[in-house]
């Protein structure tokens, strides 16, 4: 039997879904046959489309402003009579060193990638809950919440922090609402020279990685699809981590190759060698 992924007749919320990891999670949940609102606060330079031509719908909002937040899913629920699927993926932070932060900028990161979430998610509750079907809900999170995060410490607490609200949320709304985490390694977007270089440096960030490259933004949204459809209905409360075999550990490089290692002779009698 094959295996397909049908969103259609469900509408989904994409927040930060007009550029990088959002817009490739826009376009997978259209090509899905969802009807998709990607949400952020600057309208795309052009449309999101799938490929069969089908655009998202744009709403602006800032995902920090709670009052915002209500009043775009109002009317998403006016337009479109239900919502089904919430993307957390807004989202990020600037690289800056604990020191070097004061309180209002590391309060500002917290705001965005863990009060807003959870703002946009209490909204999302709002509408999901009455209706039959109920809803699920993705995080967006990061391999920065889940081991240190130098530079982006902020960042890293957040994301250690949403990864424990989504389970709790799993608790407390179920049965009626789903709620998961996509655990994010290195993905490769427009925007990833800024953090990476040019081509050779992204190479060679690509070969820190066990699959020797960086994710996709359309892998990440087919696994956004594949979660928030039926195929995945007994699925909740899980992380589920996209980082390509997460990163080699440093002790690695550093110690070098191992010497050859001397092969012990085989033991005659199986009952004369030791068991582990």
């Amino acid at each position: 039997m094959a295996l397909s992924i049908d969103l259609s007749g469900r509408v989904a919320v994409v927040t930060g879904g007009t550029r990088g990891v959002g817009a490739g999670i826009t376009r997978a949940l259209l090509a899905a046959g969802a009807r998709v609102v990607a949400c952020a606060r600057r309208p795309p330079e052009r449309p999101i489309a799938a490929a069969d031509g089908r655009t998202a719908a744009f709403e602006p909002v800032d995902v920090r402003d709670p009052d915002a937040v209500t009043a775009c899913l109002d009317r998403v629920r006016t337009r479109h009579g239900r919502l089904d699927v919430l993307v957390n993926n807004a989202g990020g932070t600037p690289y800056r060193l604990l020191g070097d932060s004061s309180p209002r900028q590391a309060a500002r990161v917290l705001e965005l990638n863990l009060t807003a979430p959870l703002t946009v998610s209490l909204a999302a509750r709002a509408v999901m809950a009455r209706q039959e079907t109920g809803g699920s809900i993705i995080m967006i999170g990061s391999v920065s919440g889940t081991r240190p995060s130098p530079g982006t410490a902020a960042y890293g607490a957040a994301k250690a922090g949403l990864e424990n609200l989504a389970r709790t949320m799993a608790v407390e709304w179920a049965p009626r609402i789903r709620v998961n985490t996509l655990v994010l390694g290195m993905v490769r977007t427009e925007l990833s020279h800024l953090h990476y270089g040019d081509a050779d440096g992204l190479a060679a960030v690509g070969r820190t990685v066990p699959l020797g490259r960086l994710a996709t933004p359309g892998e990440v949204g087919e696994l956004c699809a594949f979660l928030a459809s039926d195929r995945c209905a007994y699925v909740s409360g899980a992380s589920l981590a996209v980082h390509g075999g997460g990163e080699r550990p440093a002790f690695l490089e550093a110690a070098g190759p191992p010497p050859d290692a001397q092969v012990p002779p085989r033991t005659a009698d199986p009952e004369d060698a030791d068991e582990r």
